[in-house]
């Protein structure tokens, strides 16, 4: 298969890849949020007010399922991608300049993840692509990514 194809077939995927991605992201901080709210997955619960992890832990709960759902999804994922690097910068680079050494992988990898989403939006499957595609949002993209422009006069 010559180089050309498998990258036009790898790119006719793009929005089913990115959608699943977004699944995945979202599902996986969901259980984050859950674990940090509920002592979920052998995790204790964040007491209830307790700065900043119980706050952290419902931002991450709600922006989560945004995410998974691919609903107002740039905006959950801005959000998320903030409180990752608020994390990553106030309890682990203390520890150490790399994540490996500081404990913040996870808040590291989050953190460039949603970034990525804020950029390139959900992608397929998710409970707005119906709207993008019908028609109701003029001229967007089915990724989710920016409107191309339109005519600029008569």
């Amino acid at each position: 298969m010559s180089t050309t194809r498998l990258n036009d077939r790898l790119t006719r995927h793009q929005p089913l890849v990115l959608g699943l991605f977004r699944i995945v992201l979202g599902l996986l901080f969901t259980s984050e949020g859950a674990a940090t709210v509920f002592g979920l997955l052998g995790r204790k619960a964040s007491p209830v007010g307790d700065w900043p992890f119980w706050y952290a832990g419902v931002i991450e709960l709600v922006a989560g399922v945004l995410v998974l759902l691919g609903v107002a999804t740039r905006s959950a994922a801005f959000l998320s991608s903030g409180i990752m690097a608020f994390a990553y910068f106030t309890e682990h680079q203390k520890d150490g300049l790399f994540p490996l050494q500081n404990g913040g992988l996870s808040p590291a990898l989050f953190c460039w993840g949603f970034l990525l989403l804020v950029f390139f939006g959900p992608g397929s499957l998710s409970l707005t692509a119906p709207v993008r595609r019908g028609g109701t949002v003029p001229g967007a993209a089915r990724t989710g990514g920016p409107v191309p422009p339109g005519p600029t006069g008569p």
